[in-house]
């Protein structure tokens, strides 16, 4: 079994080594021999209101469809942040479908990951589904976003109460569920990405949220999180949804931002918005609690 701790060709935080080996060694080459070296044989992933649990018999067989899907797939680190138990990795993945012609796509991802000092335990994690959607549809692919330019060089960073205070105070204000802040809030000026960053991301999909937080950890003043919203639908999903406004509404999401002088000052946020969607569309908007195994999205 390999150790992070005890790699001599990886130096650094022993836990941005061991996501190097997660993301160079099994995601871009594909390779879920790997797997066995770098998760433990109960590892589950959380994507949505979805869980995949156990390694072999679940987590592989999913990613293995993924990989068909996309043969070329490739994964971008743009951040990553960690206190030595804790990590949030902000990322894209890229590729070309078999499914759709050969149509390309580049979409936003942000995964939080724990892991037991050798092997990664779970992660919760949020893809930008539904623009990769749009893209496959359109056969028009989004640009990648720069590299981070030393990813495997971060080091751990303590945690920082007061910068997790803030962001959950932030979060109790509704903002990160509701949009963009309206006039009147603290947090005018922030610069923050929605989803693919892209035209209409910035809408808010809820209305009145009232966001429960699953996750909260911060590497210095860098706060990553997993919520899960309730509110009203307001719009923004107009495309895969007939669903009215004012209809009950769920929606995930996982964030990464940083914090200065009390306040957020810039961060990324993925939602599912396909999941919302597609709930939404079959009636299921408040079923937010099962738990099933993940399908991959068209």
């Amino acid at each position: 079994m390999a150790d992070a701790r005890q790699d001599p060709g990886q130096g650094g935080d022993p836990f941005v080594a061991l996501m190097r080996r997660y993301v160079v060694d099994y995601t871009n080459r594909r390779d879920t021999s790997v797997c066995a070296e770098i998760m433990e044989p109960d590892y589950t992933l959380r994507m949505g209101p979805h869980e995949v649990s156990g390694r072999d018999e679940a987590y592989i067989p999913a990613s293995l469809k993924q990989f068909t899907q996309f043969p070329g797939l490739g994964l971008t680190v743009h951040e990553v942040i960690s206190n030595g138990e804790r990590l949030a990795l902000r990322f894209s993945e890229h590729g070309a479908s078999v499914r759709h012609g050969g149509a390309a796509a580049a979409w936003t991802g942000l995964g939080l990951y724990r892991w037991n000092g050798t092997r990664l335990r779970d992660n919760s994690v949020e893809q930008d589904y539904l623009s990769r959607r749009r893209q496959l549809a359109s056969g028009e692919p989004a640009t990648v976003r720069p590299p981070a330019v030393a990813p495997w060089d971060t080091p751990a960073r303590a945690a920082d109460p007061s910068a997790e205070a803030v962001v959950r105070a932030w979060i109790a204000e509704g903002l990160p569920a509701g949009g963009p802040p309206g006039a009147g809030s603290s947090t005018v000026g922030t610069s923050l990405t929605w989803d693919d960053g892209g035209p209409g991301s910035e809408r808010a999909v809820l209305a009145d949220p009232a966001s429960i937080v699953d996750e909260l950890f911060s590497a210095g003043a860098a706060v990553a999180f997993r919520l899960t919203c309730h509110g009203r639908y307001v719009g923004g999903l107009g495309d895969v949804t007939d669903a009215s406004a004012g209809t009950p509404a769920t929606l995930h999401m996982v964030g990464l931002v940083h914090v200065a002088d009390g306040r957020v000052v810039s961060g990324h946020l993925v939602r599912d918005r396909l999941g919302t969607a597609r709930a939404l569309s079959t009636g299921r908007a408040r079923n937010a609690d099962t738990r099933g195994p993940i399908r991959r999205l068209p």
